[in-house]
């Protein structure tokens, strides 16, 4: 092996280093130097030392450098060269430091290589990676200076060894640490640091910051039916969908189980945040093909922003999960949007789930029935049995409140066993043939006893079997398991009607309408509801159901007709059956069975001549600022566009106000009519869904502006008080 002249001088100061800085290159020019008094040893010594000095180079496990005293390459094992796409002669007279990426595009935190070879100082395993293109190595770089006899440098020596592995290796346990090891999402302690620098940062720039908390519906089912390999493959897909919509993988996390978070920074705005949450729930609810099988689950959605609802990570996590709390509680499949009034509705469900355990026994429950009306002759055919409570305090109380409550206390079976015999017991004493439906939910359909139960109550009751329709969501084919069609098969042979509930929400298949024996498709409001609005696709939707339907012999029946235009149009397509408030409210047993009594039961449908915007029933108190007052008054209903409001009299059409719904809401409106004490107006940017079949302002002041503003109010305290012109008196 042939080595650079300068590595074997006779006049090295072996003592300019200690003898650990030495190495082979220090011991073999120190041994080299007695070369003159010991001939015959020194050259035997010599001949030793490089053939060492090679058989290291060769084993791979290290290598040698040496430089001049700018720095330039006099020496490097020719192996190590080439393993960085070069040969040793290539990289001579090159700067040692340029054989390596400078550390600071690294992240690292250390002393650089040039810095530390310009400052004369010895350094060991510094980590350094490769700078030549196509090499990903990582390097452990030791070198020391040596000196001539005058004590000057003279260049520097050292070794080297691949630590290209060790590196990786750390890597992957800092990414394990980071990240989580099925989804490839950021982890919960990553996420955790991440909201916690990003909340941190944006107070004092005054930013907002918005987190979502989802949860999986019926992922449990999926583990329990198909096992936990699928569950794992069903996650994985979940994070993708997820990735798709927001992009940014740092900002997505999977925190346990089902459970996943989301950060959007920078954004307030809850008509965005509300569509964003219905586009999680509506890709996430898509079926999923696992392991051959099938798949549906669903999701809900908790929001929290900051710093409205709070402005630390804790406070917002907490909050957030309050609203994923309560947009489970509310039927699932929904988002909602945190407000301060959601602690008391917790503690309220809690309560009011104690209430529900003995509520059948007290004779609470009872039950309602709609009309379900053939659209073209107006004739009631059937009704659909609906559960009411009233409550021995809270008075009615809506099933979209307790239903779900039963649902997680593993209450929906006695209650649905109860539905299913009263309403077979109440239709049987109905003169003619009016048929009842009642909805069995999908804990229900997993019972094997459910056919015994249908065919217990049909027996006690004497109901013939064809006037008895049980109502079946799409969610009951979750993994098209042969247990679901042996369910469908042992219902049938009761010679039961089958219905297959909400089609057209976005889970339906025609693998469905294939395979199980419908009798009847009821087509979704939410198509209704959009058909006659001018652009909507609904209405050709709608068609095509109807078509599918009468090609498989099947009725149809269009539920939540609420206007005579909606009602025109689902007769132009050829729907069957309808059932809304067109035509009828839920009727109580007797009133039922008065009508039923007279004969056919024909029902001319009434209502609004066409859709408008849903309006909100309520009695809410509201601020209504105006100049420089505030007045008290009550909001009756409410709509995206609007409101009536009531408390102040004789108010000028036109006037404008500001509404304070409270919580940072604020809404500018312009008064379009006034009747005394009463007026209708209409907000200048509408409302926006808050996820709860309710209403809310799409933005919101800004604590940080109204902590502003209270400080300047209170600067000007002394100043004389603004009075309106204005003789509005409060009503």
């Amino acid at each position: 092996m042939d080595m650079p002249s300068s590595h074997i001088s006779g006049d090295q100061d072996e003592t300019a280093t200690d003898d650990g800085s030495r190495g082979f290159f220090g011991k073999l020019g120190a041994r080299m130097g007695r070369q003159r008094s010991e001939p015959v040893t020194a050259n035997l010594h010599t001949r030793d030392a490089l053939l060492l000095l090679q058989n290291y180079e060769e084993s791979g496990r290290g290598w040698f450098w040496a430089t001049d005293a700018e720095g330039r390459i006099t020496y490097i094992t020719d192996a190590v060269a080439r393993l960085m796409g070069r040969s040793s002669g290539e990289l001579l007279g090159k700067a040692f430091t340029d054989l390596f990426l400078p550390v600071d595009s690294h992240g690292e935190r250390q002393r650089t290589l040039p810095f530390l070879m310009t400052k004369q100082s010895k350094f060991d395993e510094l980590p350094l990676r490769s700078a030549f293109e196509g090499d990903d190595r990582w390097w452990a770089v030791s070198g020391r200076p040596h000196l001539d006899s005058a004590g000057n440098l003279a260049g520097w020596r050292g070794s080297g060894s691949d630590i290209t592995a060790q590196r990786r290796s750390a890597e992957d346990a800092s990414r394990l640490a980071l990240y989580d090891s099925l989804t490839g999402l950021a982890n919960r302690f990553h996420i955790s640091k991440k909201l916690d620098t990003t909340l941190a940062a944006f107070s004092q720039q005054q930013r907002s910051c918005a987190i979502m908390l989802l949860d999986l519906d019926r992922f449990k089912q999926v583990n329990d039916t198909l096992g936990h390999p699928a569950g794992d493959a069903l996650l994985r897909q979940v994070a993708q969908r997820l990735l798709k919509i927001f992009g940014d993988k740092e900002m997505v996390s999977r925190l346990g189980g089902d459970e996943f978070q989301i950060i959007l920074p920078d954004l307030e705005d809850r008509g965005k945040l509300g569509d964003m949450a219905a586009d999680i729930i509506g890709s996430l609810s898509q079926p999923y093909s696992v392991e051959g099988s099938r798949c549906i689950i669903g999701a809900s959605v908790g929001v929290a922003i900051a710093p409205f609802d709070g402005q630390t990570s804790d406070d917002l996590i907490r909050n957030a999960d309050l609203a994923l709390y309560a947009a489970k509680g509310n039927g699932r499949g929904r988002f909602r949007f945190y407000s301060s009034d959601l602690h008391q509705a917790a503690e309220d469900r809690r309560a009011l789930e104690e209430d529900l355990r003995d509520a059948l026994a007290r004779g609470e429950m009872e039950l309602s029935y709609q009309p379900v009306v053939q659209s073209k002759s107006n004739m009631v055919t059937g009704v659909e049995a609906l559960i009411r409570w009233t409550h021995p305090e809270r008075g009615v109380i809506s099933p979209a409140v307790f239903i779900p409550i039963a649902e997680e206390a593993n209450l929906i079976w006695p209650l649905g066993e109860w539905v299913l015999r009263k309403a077979c017991e109440d239709a049987a004493r109905w003169p003619g043939d009016l048929r009842v439906a009642v909805n069995v939910s999908p804990i229900q359909f997993a019972n094997e006893d459910l056919p015994k139960i249908v065919a217990n109550a049909l027996a006690t009751t004497g109901l013939p079997a064809d006037r008895l329709e049980l109502e079946i969501t799409e969610s009951v084919f979750l993994g098209d398991s042969a247990e679901t069609a042996l369910m469908f098969k042992a219902l049938k042979s009761l010679g039961v009607r089958l219905a297959l509930d909400d089609f057209g929400t976005g889970y339906s298949s025609l693998g469905y309408l294939q395979s199980a024996p419908f009798d009847k498709i009821k087509i979704d409001q939410s198509f209704v509801r959009g058909a006659t609005v001018p652009g909507s696709r609904n209405g050709a939707i709608i068609a095509a159901i109807v078509a599918l339907a009468e090609a498989l012999e099947m009725e149809t029946t269009a539920e939540g007709i609420e206007s005579l235009d909606q009602l025109d149009l689902i007769r132009t397509l050829n729907v069957s059956h309808v059932q809304g408030y067109v035509y009828s409210k839920p009727v109580g047993h007797q009133l039922l069975i008065e009508h039923a009594e007279a004969g056919s039961w024909t029902i001319k449908p009434s209502g609004p001549a066409k859709q408008r915007n849903d309006r909100f029933q309520m009695f809410r108190k509201v601020g209504a600022i105006h100049d420089n007052h505030r007045y008290n008054v009550v909001i009756r209903n409410l709509s995206t566009t609007g409101a009536f409001i009531e408390g102040i009299l004789d108010v000028p059409v036109g006037t404008r106000f500001v509404i304070d719904f409270g919580e940072g809401q604020l809404a500018t409106a312009t008064v379009r009519r006034s009747m005394k004490h009463q007026q209708g107006i209409e907000f200048e940017q509408t409302m926006v869904s808050d996820g709860n079949g309710g209403l809310c302002t799409r933005h919101r002041v800004s604590p940080y502006l109204i902590a502003a503003a209270t400080q300047q109010a209170t600067s000007q305290l002394a100043l004389p008080s603004f009075t309106t012109t204005n003789d509005w008196k409060a009503a």
